[in-house]
């Protein structure tokens, strides 16, 4: 799930790649939910907002990965290690949740099951979703012994 409107077109495609080469190990779709903002809005208020629309979305049964820079960081050795650990826990839905420009607030944080840093670099969040299906895309493929990461 990500704050915002459509993919971006130029990021487009790599998004769509990935989904389909990530949907043979697990089906995967992108919830992209959109916050009312008005001009007016200071970021603290666009925060709490885009963070409302945010848990609104969220069943309490979801397994959520928060992608925020304060999180963990994960190798992809390791990031495939806790999609098997979720895996083997019979998690039914995990939810990756990339919030808006101005992040979330601490009721996201809190409902987060973990909260997980692609890096410390403060990245736009539509490149984010290109990152994570391919970080995502990546693990599986680690899972699976086949060859497409390198150490």
């Amino acid at each position: 799930m990500a704050i915002g409107k459509k993919h971006n077109p130029k990021l487009q495609s790599a998004i769509e790649d990935y989904t389909k080469r990530l949907n043979r190990y697990a089906h995967t779709e992108w919830n992209l939910v959109e916050a009312k903002i008005a001009p007016s809005m200071k970021p603290e208020q666009i925060r709490q907002l885009e963070s409302g629309v945010i848990l609104r979305q969220l069943d309490e049964s979801d397994t959520v990965v928060l992608l925020d820079e304060r999180g963990t960081e994960l190798s992809s050795p390791k990031l495939a290690n806790k999609l098997q650990g979720y895996k083997n826990t019979s998690v039914k839905n995990l939810v990756f949740v990339i919030g808006g420009a101005f992040g979330v607030n601490n009721d996201v944080m809190q409902r987060a099951d973990f909260t997980w840093s692609l890096s410390k670099l403060v990245l736009p969040h539509q490149l984010v979703r290109v990152v994570l299906a391919e970080q995502l895309y990546r693990a599986h493929t680690i899972l699976a012994g086949e060859q497409y990461h390198h150490m």
